[in-house]
């Protein structure tokens, strides 16, 4: 019997909240939904960006590498789909790259040569506060309906509520401390990917596969993992030298 999206998306919210637990891991969090929106929506990949306290936006999580080091351009060039949708507020729905490239002609140039046709952005916003944005990347013309854009901004809606579930939002050092602290953690992951693939001769995809199913399947904080990866530990031994493989 094959599975419906109803269903899924039912999972989905099910799987999110086992997940908002008392300090929660909010990077963990937001990769989780970028997998979900790419098995819910049909589109190719999906990243997360976040504001911090001066109001720059950060990647925070991706579905994929090459979905990362595009955001990752977009934000180096301070034009595309995302940076707009985090200055209005307002949703980017089925911008042809092509007809937008006057509009953001780097951009469009590097998600074209990335094998991306299409993108969206849908706001993480709660009332009149931004708090990011959810990019999503199509390699092929097929457009999203309403629905898909109602299904879309559920699940960004249920990415800002996760990360502002244990902050009240009156408390605003303290969210943007919460938004800060899974900030410097991306760095401490991304840099355990590198040494994962560097020394294991894998892709970076695989890298953070492996990185976070050793997290998982010892009950620790992906984080953690990745700081003891980082300064060479234990941890980073065992990943290293290929024994903690049966938990990726």
């Amino acid at each position: 019997m094959p599975v419906t999206r109803e269903r899924q998306l039912v999972e989905t919210f099910v799987e999110v909240a086992d997940t908002l637990v008392d300090d929660f891991d909010v990077i963990d969090f937001l990769h989780l939904l970028a997998e979900r929106c790419v098995r819910l929506l049909d589109v190719d990949a999906a990243g997360i960006m976040l504001i911090d306290r001066r109001g720059n936006l950060h990647a925070a999580a991706a579905s994929a590498e090459n979905a990362r080091l595009l955001e990752l351009f977009e934000l180096q060039t301070d034009a595309g789909p995302c940076v707009d949708c985090c200055r209005t507020g307002a949703p980017v729905v089925n911008a042809d790259l092509t007809a937008n490239a006057a509009r953001w002609p780097r951009f469009a140039e590097a998600a074209q040569e990335s094998g991306f046709v299409a993108v969206h952005a849908l706001p993480l916003r709660l009332r009149e506060s931004v708090i990011g944005a959810l990019n999503l990347f199509a390699a092929d013309s097929r457009t999203l309906t309403e629905e898909d854009v109602r299904v879309g901004q559920a699940l960004a809606d249920v990415a800002t509520m996760g990360i502002l579930s244990q902050r009240s939002i009156h408390q605003a050092e303290l969210l943007a401390a919460q938004l800060q602290n899974a900030l410097n953690s991306r760095v401490t992951i991304e840099q355990a990917k590198g040494v994962l693939a560097e020394r294991r001769q894998i892709s970076v995809d695989e890298a953070f596969t492996l990185l976070r199913g050793y997290a998982r399947g010892h009950n620790l904080r992906l984080s953690d993992v990745a700081r003891d990866v980082a300064n060479g530990s234990a941890t980073a031994a065992e990943l290293l030298h290929g024994t903690g493989d049966r938990l990726s």
